[in-house]
């Protein structure tokens, strides 16, 4: 009996942070606010203040939450970019997924070094954790905009491209901090691997889905939903079995999906928007509630943070992604808001939490100075995202058009 009611204690927590967030998603809609912002504001403040939340999640329970939840994500995120979107922008996104996040990790770990004095092992774990752009705010299309033509589907297909390249890279740079014995060649290599095992099983699984999702005649309508979510985590522990990034997997196949036509897509589309719209809910309540902001300004992490999120915001990625993007048939103001836009958000805190788990040195400070520059990065640069799209001459429509 015991057991039962710990379970609906649970049971009743979870709906309740559910419930808050979704409230807090319909407040920062208002007043014009990231949702993400609000939500690690909230979940941050009230770990503060009510004890017991504090502990509710253990660094592990929140990766498992963020990986479920970036599965589902990034698999919808596919889909909405589709095949014909992809190939038309398939070279500056892999230019800025992969060529643009290892040149930002340096970049930010010099600046951590030189300006902040951290040593370059822990420099190089902040600088791996915040290259990547987040997904879980890109495709949230900010206050239910987005961008129109091929700067968007850029922005997207780097945030979701990026992801699996900044994870590999984290991954990477914490064996080196605790093996001396691992190399710079031994984690290129692991990285290669892992992309194209990754790529390979992505878009294998996602014509094999396709064929079955059409000659495969359901029963029951509601079943395609579950036969496309069931399908999405089997790409991601397939991938991963072996050895390959699942997170590059299920993005993959669903482009592949994405605007290919198969029984019910318009439920599966609309089943995922949802599922996606909780997993972002989910994984930003998640991270908020393992923040420790005494913490972070008793350190004085909080301006070591914003440092380093005002160079990386007006200087380090603009810097990097408009030559990047010279080729790329974009004008100035395109190459300018794709600099812009380019948000922090779950995946980097989730990419610091690896190094806490792990048990890197100064593991609590590169954990405490990744949420500011999250927090920054979508409070400031996600707020005036419109404002800079029309000041720059991009075309932002709403969403539901």
């Amino acid at each position: 009996m015991n057991d039962i009611v710990e379970f609906g204690h649970t049971i009743l927590l979870v709906a309740g942070a559910l419930t808050v967030a979704i409230a807090v998603r319909v407040i920062a809609a208002r007043i014009g606010l990231p949702t993400a912002a609000l939500l690690l504001a909230v979940a941050a403040v009230l770990a503060a203040i009510v004890h017991p939340l504090a502990n509710a999640l253990t660094f592990q329970d929140v990766q498992r939450v963020a990986t479920l939840a970036l599965v589902v994500i990034l698999f919808d995120g596919g889909m909405g970019i589709g095949l014909s979107r992809f190939r038309a922008a398939a070279v500056p996104i892999s230019v800025l997924g992969i060529v643009g996040t290892f040149l930002t990790a340096p970049l930010v770990a010099v600046a951590a070094h030189y300006l902040l004095g951290f040593d370059w092992t822990v420099a190089l774990l902040i600088g791996a954790a915040l290259a990547p752009t987040d997904p879980a705010v890109t495709f949230s299309v900010l206050a239910g905009k987005e961008v129109e033509g091929r700067t968007g589907t850029i922005l997207e297909g780097e945030s979701g491209f990026n992801d699996p390249v900044g994870i590999a890279l984290m991954i990477g740079m914490i064996e080196i901090a605790l093996d001396p014995e691992v190399s710079l060649t031994n984690v290129s290599i692991e990285f290669l691997r892992e992309m194209g095992l990754g790529l390979a099983v992505g878009a294998i699984a996602g014509l094999v889905l396709l064929q079955l999702l059409r000659r495969v005649q359901l029963p029951d309508k509601s079943l395609y939903q579950l036969a496309v979510l069931v399908a999405a985590f089997a790409v991601y522990g397939l991938a991963a079995t072996v050895h390959g990034s699942g997170f590059l997997a299920v993005f993959a196949a669903g482009i592949v999906i994405g605007d290919a036509e198969f029984p019910r897509k318009l439920e599966v589309r609309h089943f995922y928007a949802a599922l996606a719209d909780l997993g972002e809910l989910a994984v930003f309540v998640a991270l908020g509630l393992t923040i420790d902001l005494a913490f972070i300004f008793t350190n004085s992490l909080w301006w070591q943070g914003l440092v380093l999120a005002a160079l990386l915001g007006f200087v380090i990625r603009p810097a990097i992604v408009s030559p990047l993007l010279l080729g790329s048939g974009l004008n100035r103001g395109e190459r300018l808001f794709i600099g812009w836009a380019g948000l922090k958000g779950a995946v980097p805190i989730l990419l610091a939490s690896l190094a806490v788990v792990d048990g890197t040195d100064q593991s609590a400070e590169i954990y405490g100075i990744v949420f500011v520059v999250v927090l920054f990065s979508v409070v400031v640069q996600g707020t005036l995202v419109p404002a800079v799209a029309a000041r720059l001459g991009v075309p932002m429509v709403d969403a539901d058009q």
